[in-house]
């Protein structure tokens, strides 16, 4: 298959889902993003339009065991996401899982989030 077709594919399932999520201030939206070497997750709140916390694994301050993006490391970023939206005060979110689907990493770190105290 052409990239530019999987690409393609990729931002219609991400539409598809966006279409359905949106966050505000008391549930902001949890968007996951994987790369190749790096995992990036963001709380938004589409309300107000701004990040109310990110985690990734490029941070300087990443948590320790993390290297690549796979399912270890995903769930070591859940729980740190968890960590952060704890501390600004958010313990309800609405997960947004972009264009991956709900399998492997993208499970791993939902539920390392949820035993960290978050609730989808």
């Amino acid at each position: 298959m052409r990239t530019e077709h999987k690409q393609r594919l990729a931002q219609l399932r991400h539409w598809r889902v966006r279409k359905k999520v949106s966050g505000s201030s008391e549930r902001p939206r949890m968007s996951v993003k994987f790369t190749g070497q790096h995992i990036y997750v963001q709380f938004i709140d589409d309300a107000a339009g701004h990040t109310v916390a990110a985690v990734s694994s490029r941070d300087k301050v990443a948590p320790a065991g993390v290297k690549g993006a796979n399912v270890v490391s995903a769930a070591i970023i859940g729980k740190a996401a968890a960590e952060a939206a704890k501390s600004k005060g958010v313990a309800e979110v609405v997960f947004d899982r972009g264009s991956a689907k709900y399998h492997g990493k993208v499970k791993a770190l939902a539920d390392a989030a949820r035993e960290a105290g978050l609730k989808f």
